[in-house]
């Protein structure tokens, strides 16, 4: 089974070695047929704390590094626009 991989803006990167990533998701509301988002953060590894608050990263999924920890940073790009 592959593993899933999101794509997310960081939001802390006060531990060492991860990064919280937010990651939003978009759908319809099925009665009110109204456009909503949804976000929820996920604790990634980060072994080289070379990401930063505002840059956006993709993760994937693994197994468990801590008690938190279930995925690891792929790449990123600097500074997403806000």
């Amino acid at each position: 089974m592959p593993k899933r991989v999101l794509q997310g803006t960081v939001v802390s990167d006060k531990n060492d070695k991860t990064i919280v990533v937010r990651v939003e998701r978009r759908f319809t509301h099925p009665v009110l047929k109204k456009t909503i988002r949804r976000s929820k953060k996920y604790h990634a590894h980060d072994a080289d704390n070379k990401f930063k608050i505002g840059d956006l990263v993709s993760i994937e999924e693994s197994a468990p590094v801590s008690k938190n920890k279930r995925w690891v940073v792929l790449d990123g790009t600097a500074k997403a626009a806000t």
